[in-house]
């Protein structure tokens, strides 16, 4: 143990919550030294923000596509939004704000392209041949095989605290924190990506529903905005707000029945009328022509030409050789993996 970690220690002993998860010993997946500058949790963060996988998300769609304007978020600008509610959340909570971040930073690298339509699409094709699409699941492939930090181990070799995070952060339409332990991520810290995923998410989309017209102010649920707040700014304040104030009072991650009741309001309205509303059948036209790399099995001359174009098509770039390589050792490869990293 060096002088920094003994430091770390003490003082995590001493300010955070008897519930949050320490930083030490790290759980990683082929052991590793630990670094004399940076707990196992900063290692994991970097490693994160310094991965292919994450720079991909600049031009990956949170639900506009990129060429309607730059204005709009693309996947990307969320994963930042959602990593500031977080850190905020884990910092007035008193729980490992180093932790938190990692598991925001990472929670949508394995999304694919074309916002939601691109993911029921992708699913949709992959189930007619027996298999199916999950964007957890496929993140943790990401960051285990896709990526390559060392020549002596695949992946990125995240803490288990981290792993865990990714492939319960979630929740689609359920349950934002589902009573069943099972369903949710180990730590607090991990918890606490799955709501403030969806505090920027609701919020944030919305507003690029006003500037692109889909919606207009009117139209906006009204009893839930004049409890939430006029604005987005305003919305995501009363809800860190409640997260933090019931939470502190329980010892867990937990939303009044109230606030947290008009946030999962918000959320099916933002369904029925923007991610699955007529917007999302629009993009459901562009992601078509994504399927046909899902359709079938590929023969190497033909899978390595694949990665090419699904990796940088329309960025004017060309796969290296060495990912194609590095493809290949997987265990199992198919053909959505070359959709899904976009």
């Amino acid at each position: 143990m060096t002088a920094f970690a003994d430091r770390i220690q003490a003082w995590e002993t001493e300010f955070l919550s008897g519930s949050a998860t320490p930083s030490y010993p790290a759980r990683r997946r082929v052991e590793e030294p630990d670094s004399p500058l940076r707990t196992p949790f900063q290692r994991d963060r970097d490693r994160i923000v310094h991965s292919k996988a994450f720079r991909r998300l600049k031009h990956k769609t949170q639900v506009f596509v990129n060429h309607e304007g730059d204005y709009y978020r693309t996947r990307l600008t969320h994963t930042l939004e959602a990593t500031q509610i977080t850190r905020s959340l884990a910092r007035f909570l008193n729980l490992n704000e180093d932790l938190a971040e990692a598991i925001a930073l990472v929670h949508y690298v394995g999304h694919p392209p074309f916002g939601h339509a691109g993911e029921k699409t992708l699913d949709a094709a992959m189930r007619a041949h027996g298999d199916s699409f999950d964007h957890n699941l496929h993140a943790l492939r990401i960051v285990e095989g896709f990526e390559q930090k060392n020549v002596d181990f695949p992946g990125l070799n995240l803490t288990f605290e981290v792993r865990n995070g990714i492939v319960r952060h979630s929740k689609g339409r359920n349950d934002i924190l589902p009573r069943d332990s099972s369903e949710l991520a180990v730590t607090l810290e991990g918890q606490i990506v799955r709501i403030a995923d969806i505090i920027a998410y609701v919020n944030h989309d919305i507003d690029d529903a006003l500037r692109a017209g889909i919606l207009r102010s009117e139209e906006l649920p009204a009893a839930e905005i004049e409890l939430l707040g006029p604005s987005g700014s305003a919305r995501i304040d009363t809800l860190v707000r409640d997260i933090v104030a019931r939470s502190a009072e329980a010892g867990d991650i937990v939303q009044s029945e109230e606030v947290g009741g008009a946030m999962l309001r918000l959320r099916k309205f933002m369904f029925d009328r923007v991610y699955l509303g007529e917007a999302a059948r629009r993009e459901s036209e562009r992601v078509h022509r994504a399927r046909g790399h899902a359709e079938r099995p590929l023969g190497e001359a033909e899978l390595f030409d694949k990665c090419r174009i699904c990796l940088d098509a329309g960025h004017g770039r060309i796969a290296p050789e060495r990912l194609f390589d590095r493809l290949k050792k997987l265990e199992t490869l198919s053909a959505k993996d070359l959709t899904a990293v976009g």
